[in-house]
């Protein structure tokens, strides 16, 4: 054998064989060959063929990782399969390669089943299904997530181990949010919060309080977002800024991008804009692109908030080309529904549109959607720009069924909004729906102190008011909202409102 490996090519191809020929002849010569052998004789081959890598790299094992894992696994060299199985996960999912990371992760769960059942072998049962939970996140897969988290919790509870507890039940926050069960979520949240301060574990209170501050932001509670990722961002600083604490997203990155998203609903651009801006330099430097995707979006969000749409659409179209490129379902319907929303504000109804429908069929096919809430607002905003009321209409309906379960109600005044618009654009307009919506509306947001939405209801029931003739109540509407916008610096709707306000005081008694 060794002999004829070492002849030279040309003493064994045929004179109208060329070199791909014989490559492709050879594989299957080969596959032909391994088919033949018996069961026991392939997992012998394959556990000396471990032993032979093993051999031959010594110093560069990291480098055949892969490899060893295939064969390990085929060779049911079960200890060994175990550990390159996990090693290739992480190794394939540190360059988010996220559905092969999959694939190794659940191999090495397979290989664990076959090893004995010891201490150690249930805490790498949790790590393991954790490991899964991160690599099924960015694929958007919650019903496996939840699957894997809830046959990790009772393993965790039966060794009483609070850290790995705690580390659940931050991943059950999260997903708990993404399938709209929020006060499952917030509960899981404050649990884990509570287990990582009686622990004293400094990542798992870092991580718990970046998984509260999305729960809260996804139930529109704005306020109690804004205060958990202030505390969690402040704990974050010098080189912690870039530590993943085993988590998917940075969470310096998720702690800042919340942090900025509650900003853009309260009022505070300037400080937002500045938060944003930070997370998309870190998760740069870190060259995380699931990360970026995420700081693009809540920057981009704020940004077409205020009504800077020549800031916000390059950063939004930047983010979504990352999410497509990249393969980040997860993020992509929030993005494209931010996205389609600042095209249709700047007028660019052409390029919404198919951003618009392509988004509203996710929303329409797929079980679990990410931030369901501010997708459902954006679509509805942005349907109404280009026209299409009723289907702006049952949107808005939607997010006030929705939001009707949120103890937050941010979304609620959001809402009642949209119906107000809904009701103004009607044809002719509903003039008591559509007052009686921006009224509710108005109460919540000034409790809640959602400023902006407060400006553009201030702006909506004075062009009502305007369009009916009741001069005084429009003059006192829009002259709040002009107030509101130039204190916010959202100059966009400042020539609208303060055209209105003159149209009002030149018309006769």
């Amino acid at each position: 054998m060794a002999g004829f490996l070492s002849l030279g090519r040309s003493a064994w191809l045929r004179p109208h064989e060329t070199e791909s020929h014989l490559t492709r002849q050879s594989k299957i010569d080969a596959a032909v060959a391994y088919s033949g052998l018996l069961q026991e004789r392939r997992r012998v081959l394959h556990a000396r063929i471990v032993e032979a890598i093993e051999q031959l790299y010594p110093d560069r094992l990291a480098e055949q990782v892969e490899r060893l894992a295939h064969h390990a696994m085929r060779g049911e060299v079960w200890s060994k399969a175990l550990a390159y199985n996990q090693q290739a996960g992480a190794r394939v999912a540190a360059r988010s390669a996220y559905r092969e990371a999959v694939t190794y992760f659940e191999q090495a769960l397979a290989a664990l089943a076959q090893l004995p059942e010891r201490h150690d072998a249930l805490e790498q049962a949790i790590d393991l299904r954790c490991d899964l939970r991160n690599a099924l996140l960015p694929l958007g897969e919650h019903p496996r997530i939840l699957d894997y988290l809830r046959a990790a919790e009772p393993l965790a509870e039966r060794l009483g181990d609070p850290q790995r507890l705690g580390r659940i039940a931050i991943y059950l926050c999260n997903s708990f949010a993404v399938i709209g069960e929020h006060d499952r979520a917030i509960a899981a949240g404050q649990r884990a919060l509570a287990l990582a301060i009686t622990s004293g574990a400094f990542d798992s209170q870092v991580v718990a309080r970046m998984a509260l501050g999305v729960a809260y932001s996804t139930v529109g509670d704005f306020r109690q977002a804004l205060e958990v990722s202030r505390q969690a961002m402040a704990s974050l600083i010098g080189e912690l800024r870039y530590a993943r604490f085993g988590q998917v997203p940075i969470p310096a990155v998720v702690s800042r991008g919340h942090l900025a998203w509650s900003l853009a609903e309260l009022g505070g651009f300037a400080e937002g804009s500045g938060v944003g801006e930070e997370a998309v330099r870190i998760a740069e430097e870190a060259d995380h692109p699931y990360s970026i995707a995420v700081a693009l979006t809540w920057v981009g969000l704020l940004s077409y908030r205020q009504g800077v749409l020549h800031k916000a659409i390059p950063i939004l179209e930047r983010g979504l080309a990352l999410c497509q490129n990249t393969g980040f379902p997860l993020v992509f319907s929030v993005i494209a529904s931010i996205l389609g929303a600042a095209y249709t504000l700047a007028g660019c109804a052409v390029d919404a549109l198919p951003l618009l429908d392509q988004t509203l069929e996710r929303v329409a096919t797929e079980s679990s959607i990410l931030f369901h809430a501010l997708v459902l607002t954006e679509l509805s905003e942005a349907l109404l720009l280009v026209g299409r009321v009723d289907e702006a209409s049952a949107l808005a309906g939607r997010l006030l069924e929705l939001s009707r379960t949120h103890t937050g109600r941010g979304y609620q005044a959001h809402a009642f909004r949209l119906l107000g618009e809904v009701a103004r654009h009607r044809n002719p307009p509903d003039v008591d729906q559509a007052a009686a919506h921006y009224r509710q509306a108005l109460a919540l947001a000034a409790e809640l102190g959602m400023c902006p939405l407060q400006a553009h209801c201030h702006l909506g029931l004075g062009t009502l008011y305007a369009r009916i003739g009741q001069r005084q109540q429009a003059q006192a509407e829009l002259s709040a909202a002009i107030n509101l916008y130039r204190a916010m610096d959202m100059t966009f709707w400042l020539p609208q409102a303060e055209m209105a306000l003159a149209q009002v005081k030149e018309r006769p008694e």
